[in-house]
């Protein structure tokens, strides 16, 4: 019998294999789709004849609607499940991409091109919080580490649409027909991989931690022809509680301690992730006088190593716990970005940017990890935890920018340092924990 048959009794080794491969598949496309229309921004900005500050506008508006759709995404998931959500965000990243495609060669409309950003921004923030869900119940039946993995499968996915993104401008594809071909590779491969998804259908565990075919128990019930079926209350027995519904579970999810600061451990981690993708370039230009081509390549070094770290990750993460290895990745981190800034030689900022990129790569799967401990809570606590990292993304490189005006780029990347060190005290909130035991009622 082989290990995942032996990981999860209520499902055969075919249906685990295809299960993995599937969210391997749904996190590997999500890169896909981001990096296809990143690396066709310079010929989206020449197509529509845009200055910075109007590129800017346009990245907003997908940025918005990322972040409306992460923090609805909690309550999305819990009620439709994170197979159908995974579904509706995929189909939606692959109109999105085709939108903003025609909204560029066809039809040169910065609006058509916003509104197809804003599409991909709304199914992509949602998607990821079901694959999140997703990878951690996939997690749990297999009773090891392979969220970094995952996440590594992401990264994976952004080196190939980055690359056929190259390829495409290098042989003067009009971006709607790149666009396009690429949304429909997304949207089918993603609705076809979803059909193996079984978190939703496993949802309670046994006592051991195994992973189970989901079946609700059937409360003892009194059959009344006027009413319907009524649940029978013993004498001196409590009211069963009545069932929170998806806005509740996020709301209570937002006031639970360890989850808000599960969501600080995360922040911490995805700034310095996020810092390097906006500023390493042009800190290797303006603070260590590199060439534009040399900040590319320190940016592939950072990428480079934060992927190496998330495949190692799992190995690692098994052997030592979450707590050492949220320790060492946040103390990494600081001694890469400590590096990078005070580097006195060209030659040793390069080397700061591979420590920096293995200490930020696995904060953000190990909090999706820890936030999906409990599955019956899953869906609604991941969704604080990655609303709170996807503040980091998405606020942390302007609040950036506005330092560097007064203290130049190198030295505004010390602020993300004070942030690592709470990460680093924070460490200990990620240790794995039992899900929790609904209350029994009171006997007679």
């Amino acid at each position: 019998m082989s290990r995942l048959q032996k990981s999860a009794p209520g499902a055969t080794t075919a249906e685990l294999s295809r299960w993995r491969n599937a969210v391997v598949i749904a996190y590997g496309a999500s890169g896909l789709a981001f990096s296809s229309w990143v690396s066709r921004l310079p010929a989206i900005r020449d197509g529509l004849n845009l200055t910075p500050g109007t590129v800017g506008l346009l990245l907003m508006c997908m940025t918005v609607a990322s972040f409306v759709s992460v923090s609805a995404s909690g309550v999305i998931v819990i009620r439709l499940g994170s197979r159908l959500t995974t579904r509706i965000g995929g189909v939606m990243v692959g109109v999105g991409l085709a939108v903003a495609g025609f909204g560029t060669s066809v039809l040169a409309n910065p609006v058509v091109v916003a509104a197809g950003l804003m599409v991909i921004g709304l199914g992509t923030a949602s998607w990821n919080t079901a694959s999140n869900v997703e990878g951690a119940s996939l997690e749990r039946a297999l009773e090891r580490h392979i969220m970094p993995r995952l996440h590594g499968s992401f990264s994976l996915g952004t080196v190939a649409g980055a690359g056929l993104g190259a390829w495409a401008a290098a042989a003067g594809l009009p971006v709607f027909w790149h666009l396009a071909a690429a949304g429909l590779v997304v949207a089918v491969s993603v609705v076809t991989a979803a059909a193996w998804f079984r978190a939703d259908f496993t949802r309670h565990s046994t006592a051991g931690g195994r992973a189970t075919a989901f079946k609700p128990e059937k409360p003892d019930t009194f059959e009344d022809p006027s009413t319907g079926p009524l649940p029978i209350i013993q004498p001196g027995q409590q009211k069963p509680a009545e069932p929170l519904d998806s806005k509740r579970m996020v709301a209570r999810a937002w006031r639970e301690r360890r989850t808000l600061l599960l969501g600080l451990l995360v922040l911490g981690l995805a700034l310095a992730e996020g810092a390097a993708g906006d500023w390493v370039a042009l800190a290797l230009a303006d603070g260590h006088g590199q060439s534009d081509a040399a900040g590319a390549v320190g940016y592939g070094i950072f990428v480079t190593f934060m992927t190496v770290g998330r495949f190692a990750g799992t190995v690692v993460l098994d052997r030592f716990g979450r707590v050492p290895v949220m320790r060492w990745c946040s103390a990494t981190a600081v001694i890469g970005l400590a590096l990078f800034v005070f580097s006195p030689v060209p030659w040793l900022a390069f080397v700061a940017l591979a420590i920096w990129g293995l200490g930020a790569s696995l904060g953000f799967p190990v909090g999706m990890s820890a936030a999906a401990d409990d599955p019956a809570h899953a869906a609604a606590r991941v969704s604080v935890v990655s609303t709170i990292g996807y503040g980091a993304f998405l606020c942390g490189p302007p609040l950036l920018g506005l330092l560097a005006e007064h203290f130049g780029i190198l030295h505004s990347l010390l602020a993300v340092l004070i942030l690592l060190v709470a990460s680093f005290f924070l460490a200990p909130v990620s240790r794995k924990r039992a899900p929790e035991r609904a209350p029994e009622p009171a006997r007679p």
